[in-house]
């Protein structure tokens, strides 16, 4: 059972043109399997684990899709923050792809 207190979250709007695809997906992964436990993101009822390409992808989230990325310890908030960052400022895409 995980202790409601030691979860932490954050929501983040989509914000470059092509959406989360595969590239984006890799760089969200490759941050959550540095993590100590889980990290979940979260589309509406949807949720997939952060660490998995494939299941990232299954959120099918275009430009503007909000989405809420939720760790499952407190000492990997510095990856929460970090994906936070990758999500907020365009998945460091160029800015055509933005």
């Amino acid at each position: 059972m995980i202790d409601s207190n030691s979860e932490l979250s954050r929501e983040v709007i989509i914000v470059n043109e092509l959406g989360l695809h595969a590239r984006s997906a890799a760089k969200i992964a490759a941050l959550a399997n540095h993590s100590k436990a889980s990290i979940w993101l979260k589309k509406g009822k949807e949720r997939a684990d952060a660490s998995s390409i494939l299941d990232i992808l299954t959120l099918a989230c275009e430009k503007g899709s909000k989405i809420t990325i939720r760790i499952e310890n407190k000492a990997d908030a510095d990856i929460l923050a970090a994906i936070t960052e990758l999500v907020e400022g365009g998945f460091k895409e160029p800015a055509d792809l933005k």
